[in-house]
């Protein structure tokens, strides 16, 4: 093993979106040895099509040979008289903007049929669309998208945002065409409910963090952000009657990071930046169990009056408020009532889960003494199943989340016989933080691997027995922590089974089909490539790459012989980088996905500190296309260079192996990027 270094991930969100963007003039890499710049010009935007959309619309028809072509004078119309629908114009014309170079002026509509330009209209659709739904009509003259309300407005930009080509996400000028494929889409949600959770009691992750990943769920029409703010790692937000919650209780996290907490202010300003992509926050405080912080800070919660010391492991249910103390009580009426004055959601999520150290009757006196505080904020409780307890009182609007492993559960059917609604989370199919493969990093197991197709392949309106859709809020993929550590991190385990998840709570069932479902996820890469979002390339996802530039595959998540995923090196791309073992044969190896055969430059990068050599045999399809491949010495491990090779592709899937060829292995490899 190379000797490590202390990690210093490369900070700063702006030189990971260079990194990606997709420029107007690309600077080809650097040779082995040799500082050679080639200059290539950019490639014509890629045209969409209405089958790429993700989720899967309810209809969709496509007009055959129409396109639209966005002109450089194009403006913004919105409903005349309406703030709502005004905000979601200047939405669309920042996302717009910078990729275009174009002013995309916004203004209120006229009276008419609109003649040019995109519309956003509060008038025209059908009511079949409710309150989230659109219709989007595309003709060779212009774009119109019609709802009943601001939020169809905002879901259907988002179908438009996913129908002009992947690079007008780019945050720097590209040359276009911005082409829309002409048709009719008419949309709406199969659930009201669509979310995801993210853990910061875990790993704090901070304001930017929060903001990009809202940005990033809002494309696929997540509309439920649930955040874990309080755990015994962490305790993540101000509570004024209970100060030192957040200093102390917030000052730490998994492994004895510095960790953090959000002010009342930044809460606030989450809330507010979801609220504009029309997500809803859902604050979880989680009772009785799950509260290490919290004890920490304040003694008196604990039923023996000492203060426990803080935790920075991973285990589980050893912690407890003290059930019995009225003091208990008061501190829950102030976490909660200060907490609904910031959130204009409905929800107040009060946890529940695995209060192993809590004896049932224990349990249930907490939980009826806490369900109705929350009712007296004016919000509706939310817990994870384990509240459908028998001895715990229904509370109005109650809404239980499963999490479970089986297809049957009592607490849940339960709690649903007496008017709980459900979101449907079960472990092992929405668990973001599960492990794709034994390969991939980071992540767990404990609930099994979840590659693309298992996350994909479940009904959440018949999952559990006993409980009819008809209960059925919804659905949420958890993004758990203990592992999460970095933004990057985030991305990797969210993309690209987040929008699978997203497409079972959107998309009518009869759309369900994993073979068409895989095409619309794959024409995705190209767009988060853009984006700048650290993706999972999954082998089951034929990742579209033809005619979009520059596409990168990162080493751990690569099939792996004779090596390991590692990050004690810094400077590295994605969740880390492969060390080979100190053996000739051990190898990593890629599947790349080629909309065309023919020859594409492959560059990989690598580190390979004071030595020269570590000569690899690079093969495609089983075929050797480069034999002994040598590396210079980087000087340092956390020093990366690259060397770039011309290889030929079959159009569709391929393997790109890199093999070392003596007993000194390979050197460290970060990535392979392959161009046309």
């Amino acid at each position: 093993m190379r000797p490590a270094v202390p990690l210093e991930r490369a900070s700063g969100r702006s030189s990971r979106l260079a990194r990606f963007a997709v420029l107007s003039l690309m600077v080809a890499l650097l040779t082995a040895g040799a500082e050679v710049v080639v200059f290539t010009a950019a490639e014509p935007a890629r045209a969409a099509s209405i089958g790429d959309v993700v989720p899967a619309p309810v209809s969709a028809q496509p007009a055959s040979g129409t396109v639209y072509t966005l002109p450089a004078e194009a403006g913004i119309f919105t409903e005349a008289g309406s703030a709502q629908a005004a905000e979601v114009g200047n939405l669309l014309a920042g996302i717009l903007r910078p990729s275009t170079g174009y002013p995309l002026p916004v203004s209120a509509a006229g009276s008419g049929t609109p003649s040019g330009g995109i519309s956003l209209l509060l008038s025209g659709a059908d009511a079949s669309v409710g309150q989230q739904g659109y219709r989007l009509d595309v003709t060779s003259a212009s774009v119109v998208i019609r709802a009943r309300t601001a939020t169809g407005l905002f879901n259907g930009v988002q179908t438009l945002r996913q129908l002009l080509p992947a690079e007008v996400e780019s945050t720097t000028v590209r040359p276009g065409p911005w082409t829309v494929p002409g048709g009719r889409i008419v949309d709406y949600p199969r659930f009201a409910y669509r979310g995801t959770m993210l853990d910061v009691s875990r790993h704090f992750h901070p304001l930017a963090t929060v903001k990009r990943y809202i940005d990033r769920i809002a494309l696929y029409k997540i509309n439920y952000l649930h955040l874990h703010l309080s755990d015994d790692q962490g305790w993540r937000i101000v509570v004024d009657a209970w100060p030192r919650l957040a200093t102390y209780g917030g000052s730490t996290q998994v492994g004895g990071g510095a960790g953090g907490y959000y002010t009342k202010a930044q809460y606030q300003d989450i809330v507010a930046y979801a609220a504009q992509r029309q997500i809803t926050i859902v604050p979880e405080i989680d009772m009785p169990g799950h509260t290490n912080a919290a004890l920490a800070s304040y003694a008196e919660l604990n039923c023996n009056g000492v203060a426990p010391a803080l935790y920075t492991g991973t285990d589980v249910g050893f912690s407890s408020l003290c059930t019995s103390k009225e003091t208990t009580y008061t501190f829950a009426q102030n976490v909660l009532a200060e907490l609904a004055a910031m959130t204009p959601g409905p929800y107040l999520h009060i946890g529940g889960d695995e209060a192993s150290a809590t004896s049932a009757s224990q349990y249930a006196t907490f939980m009826n003494r806490v369900q109705p505080l929350v009712a007296a904020t004016g919000k509706a409780v939310m817990g994870w199943h384990q509240i459908g307890a028998s001895a715990v009182q229904h509370s109005p609007g109650r809404v239980t989340q499963y999490w479970g492993l089986t297809t049957s559960d009592s607490l849940v059917s339960g709690a649903v016989s007496k008017g709980a609604k459900v979101v449907m989370s079960p472990a092992n199919k929405a668990y973001l933080d599960m492990k794709y493969t034994s390969a991939t990093t980071p992540g767990q197991n404990w609930a099994g691997y979840i590659e693309v197709q298992t996350a994909y392949e479940w009904n959440p309106g018949t999952y559990l027995s006993g409980v009819p859709e008809s209960a059925v809020l919804g659905v949420e993929a958890p993004l758990w922590t203990e592992t999460v550590a970095t933004e990057d991190h985030i991305e990797t385990m969210a993309f690209p089974r987040l929008p699978a998840i997203a497409k079972l709570g959107w998309s009518p069932w009869s759309t369900h089909n994993w073979t068409a479902f895989r095409q619309r996820l794959g024409a995705q890469g190209p767009r988060w490539t853009v984006m700048g979002i650290d993706f999972y390339r999954s082998p089951q996802v034929p990742w579209a790459t033809g005619g979009q530039g520059t596409v990168r595959y990162e080493a751990e998540n690569a099939v792996i012989s004779r090596g390991v995923a590692e990050s004690n090196h810094a400077g590295f791309s994605g969740t880390g980088f492969v060390n080979y073992d100190n053996a000739a044969g051990s190898y990593v190896q890629w599947t790349v996905n080629a909309a065309a055969a023919g020859p594409v430059s492959l560059r990989l990068r690598y580190a390979n500190g004071t030595s020269t050599g570590r000569p690899m045999d690079v093969s495609v399809n089983g075929t050797t296309a480069a034999a002994g491949v040598a590396f210079n010495g980087t000087g340092a491990w956390t020093t990366w260079q690259t060397r770039t090779l011309t290889v030929d592709l079959n159009a569709g899937t391929n393997t790109i192996r890199a093999t070392a060829t003596t007993s000194g292995g390979g050197p460290n490899v970060d990535y392979i990027e392959v161009q046309r």
